[in-house]
């Protein structure tokens, strides 16, 4: 719980009159509430940037978005070099999780292709693939699926739509501190704006709060954790703005470039280069969050009894203190063991959306995914959608994971973790599909710090605090509860097995996309499947262990 427990407690204590009412002010819309128009207008206007209604991306841009999606492209399974919905919205997920490391809304692996709940600001986040597609779907409707191109434009539009969605709250700033957009604001200015726009821009909270914030420095530091990095950091990409100005003076900016003076489409600029950077500049404190839950799993089960992670919140770290029903909700909760009880996933907790820094209608800003640069090294290694084991191993055993000393080891994948890779190998005709359910569990427990444990599609969801409610914060009686319990399993002597680390493995595969073309499923193999799940079941246990579719309206001349 990396931020949003600090500015509860915070503005909770120190700005309400009565908690009661804090409460509900926390959980009422903020400015940063959309409405269905405006979330229309964003997303047409950054469907017309890459149809050539508008500022078009550069060579290089493209050609880096080429060689991010390349690698894991060659690895999807294909019909025709093309690929399904479902895929195309699986890739640009982990492109902008591996760039950025935002969770585009609609977007999330949690959610089941046809879902709609949370209410009208998680309907409304369904919008945006299927704005996207329609697009792209109308461009060759008599064709199935998305070529490598398609998926390169829905990026292209998405990072649009992520910097068109940021004009609306760098408005308002200029309006507030009585700044015309015509005027060009001196580096001082820009500073005072950068400040206001970054505080809101994280604090997910109502105008009037926001405003008594910037009008009390001191409070202002209590609320935002490292708030003078976070103005140095804000420094440094207007810095970074003027010294590219001065390579290559922009037509029409000479002046500007000399004095020293910016205009709002420079502000704009800057708050798209914070908004793409600010997972890298914020890790540190995600790295810090992951080394306090390690030092907790005396097993390298990539565990940590949920009584163990509430001790630590009443006594020394205030991260910890989501409460047992929200972490179940996110999928951070394993409650398959009875000999060590509840436990919490130490990857899936990371990166649950109640560690996502930045919370905004189009997108969260989150802690980045440890495990993508994993995948990222097999697929590029393999470069193809299945594998025979005998393939994966060597390639897996080289890698390198965090061991309990704060170094890193190479996986021992000797015994049970190699035999459970042969098994969901022998389900299909003796290869893995890369992109199966049963082989990024079986990367969890190879890397079990690093890779979350893979839930079926709609059996847990990303739901933010806010969406969750107030209660997403365990109360200090439930906390003291749970810290009171102890397991005689979670003594540092006890042997890993006996703590049934697997006991969480569960059988039923799931494919993102259709693999029937690479594994030339038939019928009977599908009841093999289903067999062979259930001796996956038996030796994990003997182991120890969007969107709904509408039309975009774009305006005629968009189309090239």
């Amino acid at each position: 719980m990396l931020f949003k427990i600090t500015l509860t407690l915070a503005i909770v204590g120190l700005l309400a009159p009565a908690p009661a009412q804090a409460s509900n002010n926390f959980l009422e819309s903020s400015h940063h509430a959309v409405s269905n128009e405006t979330f229309q207008d964003d997303i047409i206007n950054a469907m017309g940037s890459m149809l050539g209604c508008g500022s078009q991306p550069s060579s290089q841009k493209l050609a880096s978005i080429q060689n991010t999606l390349e690698p894991m492209w060659k690895t999807l399974p294909k019909k025709d070099s093309r690929i399904d919905r479902r895929t195309l919205r699986y890739l640009v997920h982990r492109y902008f999780m591996k760039t950025s490391s935002l969770m585009i809304r609609g977007f999330e692996p949690t959610r089941s292709t046809n879902e709609s709940h949370w209410g009208v600001a998680d309907i409304l986040s369904q919008m945006v693939p299927a704005y996207v597609e329609s697009v792209l779907e109308s461009q060759h409707a008599k064709i199935l699926g998305f070529s490598f191109k398609d998926a390169v434009s829905m990026v292209v539009m998405l990072e649009q739509l992520v910097l068109d969605s940021e004009v609306s709250l760098l408005e308002k700033i200029y309006s507030d501190q009585g700044k015309p957009m015509h005027r060009t604001l001196s580096q001082n200015d820009l500073k005072k704006v950068l400040e206001a726009y970054m505080i809101d821009w994280m604090v997910d909270e109502d105008e009037e709060t926001i405003k008594m914030l910037l009008a009390n420095r001191s409070l202002m530091m209590d609320v935002v954790p490292h708030l003078e990095e976070l103005e140095l950091f804000a420094e440094g990409r207007m810095k970074s703005l003027q010294f590219a100005r001065q390579q290559s003076i922009p037509k029409g900016h000479a002046k500007d470039t000399l004095e020293m003076t910016y205009a709002f489409e420079d502000a704009h600029a800057i708050v798209g280069g914070i908004t793409s950077s600010f997972q890298a500049y914020w890790q540190s404190e995600c790295d810090s969050m992951k080394m306090a839950l390690v030092s907790m799993d005396t097993h390298n089960t990539g565990r940590v009894p949920l009584s163990t992670f509430y001790h630590t919140a009443l006594n020394s770290d205030w991260r910890f203190g989501e409460s047992e029903s929200y972490l179940r909700e996110l999928g951070a909760l394993d409650e398959s063991s009875s000999q060590v009880g509840p436990q919490v996933v130490i990857p899936n907790y990371i990166q649950a959306t109640s560690n996502c820094i930045v919370t905004t209608p189009h997108y969260l800003v989150c802690c980045q995914n440890d495990c993508e640069a994993l995948l990222g090294e097999v697929e590029v290694a393999l470069g193809s959608p299945t594998a025979a084991p005998q393939d994966i191993l060597p390639i897996v055993g080289n890698m390198s994971q965090l061991s309990s000393d704060d170094e890193e080891e190479s996986p021992q994948l000797q015994g049970a973790l190699t035999i459970q890779l042969q098994e969901i190998a022998k389900l299909q005709g003796g290869v893995v599909p890369l992109h199966g359910r049963l082989f990024a569990q079986w990367l969890h427990y190879v890397f079990p710090r690093e890779c979350p444990f893979p839930h079926k599609t709609g059996a847990v969801s990303a739901v933010t605090p806010e969406q969750w409610g107030i209660e997403y914060v365990a109360s200090q009686q439930d906390m003291r509860k749970s810290a009171a319990k102890t397991y005689e399993a979670v003594n540092v002597t006890v042997n890993k097995e006996e703590l049934q680390w697997m006991s969480q493995w569960s059988p039923e595969e799931e494919f993102i996309f259709d693999y029937s073309s690479e594994l030339g499923m038939s019928w009977e193999r599908r009841m093999l499947l289903v067999i062979g799940g259930l001796v996956l079941l038996t030796f994990g246990i003997s182991a120890g262990t969007i969107g709904y579719s509408r039309k975009a309206v774009i305006n005629e001349k968009c189309f090239v």
